[in-house]
């Protein structure tokens, strides 16, 4: 039965992103957005279908951490790494278009390269060491933070330092964009990852927050910003495909190669069309997923100083994990998290 209602849902979502996408299509009356939409759902179902074979084959298998969540211990030695079946092929599809200048392209190809280049050595360190602990935090962070001030810095003159709120609200942050732009990559990437814990739940956020990001982009009219909508609901469409074989019970998790990414991808869109409001808004469960990281670590933290001994504001962070051990079943708190993340995305665009 859990399996069925899993499968109906994803039905649900992805009628309606397709729906959502084909009406952005005619609104623009350019269907190559549509075509490119099914084309990436399509390429990426394939590429995770026959990919999860050559997984096993190579032992790229999860190991569970024991701290996590008891009922997740089963899903040990699923495939992981799902993220190589869904960036190469958004890498191909950016290095064929030819509507974006040479230089931004090889600056944009890196930058996303290396966020997958993070999350493969990762995995690979998880796998390698069967402990669910890669790269050390601050190796990582660095590695983060070098990568987003790369594009930051090759980019510069592409990013707008007047933040746009509400349509009318402008606020002029100077040379202050610079660092807010490389803070939103680095923690959109680390955002997605936390969310990255429940079968389904990254994948699908991830594929809404694509597929809002793309129609904010082409309702602002601005025509410089078109191609960005178009990898935009690009993104949409290749983590919808993957998301087939990742919603519970997941045959493949995505993995630090494909969280990281994912969420270095968003932000990168984010700083460089100026959605800052409108990415922080659509992007809300992974910005509620990390928040709650944050408070469960600094109160721990607090707690221990002041009582020498650390209290909790949740049962387990992320807060996903809070709502498993309260015992909702995993299948209905991703399906939930979907439904708010939808609610979002209507909500940014009628405000």
């Amino acid at each position: 039965m859990i399996g069925k209602s899993s499968t109906l849902n994803y039905s649900i979502l992805i009628i309606i992103i397709s729906v959502i996408t084909l009406i952005n299509s005619i609104y623009i009356n350019n269907f190559y957005i549509f075509i490119l939409f099914i084309f990436a759902v399509i390429s990426s179902f394939l590429s995770t279908k026959y990919g999860i074979n050559l997984i096993k084959k190579y032992n790229f298998l999860q190991t569970i951490r024991t701290e996590g969540p008891r009922s997740h211990l089963i899903k040990s030695d699923t495939p992981t790494m799902g993220g190589l079946f869904i960036i190469p092929i958004f890498l191909l599809i950016v290095s064929g278009l030819n509507i974006i200048s040479f230089e931004f392209k090889i600056v944009f190809i890196t930058t996303v390269s290396g966020f997958f280049f993070i999350g493969f050595i990762d995995d690979y360190l998880s796998i390698k060491n069967k402990i669910n602990l890669g790269l050390k935090s601050k190796e990582k962070l660095m590695l983060q933070m070098f990568f987003s001030s790369f594009f930051v810095i090759f980019n510069s003159n592409l990013i707008n330092n007047n933040l746009i709120f509400l349509n009318d609200l402008t606020i002029d942050f100077k040379n202050l964009i610079f660092p807010l732009s490389i803070i939103t990559i680095v923690a959109l990437s680390n955002s997605v990852n936390l969310t990255d814990g429940l079968d389904g739940l990254a994948g699908g956020c991830s594929s809404i927050v694509f597929c809002g990001l793309g129609t904010e982009i082409l309702l602002s009219n601005d025509k410089n910003y078109l191609i960005f909508s178009l990898l935009s609901f690009c993104m949409s469409g290749l983590c919808l495909g993957f998301l087939k074989h990742n919603y519970y019970p997941a045959k493949i998790f995505m993995g630090d190669t494909g969280s990281l990414t994912i969420g270095a991808i968003i932000g990168i869109i984010c700083v460089i069309t100026n959605s800052f409001f409108t990415t922080f808004i659509i992007s809300g469960i992974f910005v509620i997923e990390a928040l709650s990281v944050t408070l469960q670590v600094s109160y721990f933290k607090i707690t221990k100083k002041l009582f020498k001994q650390g209290k909790r504001l949740f049962l387990m962070a992320p807060i996903h994990h809070h709502f498993e051990l309260q015992g909702i079943k995993e299948n209905k708190i991703v399906e939930i998290f979907w439904l708010i993340n939808i609610l979002l995305l209507i909500f940014s665009i009628v405000m």
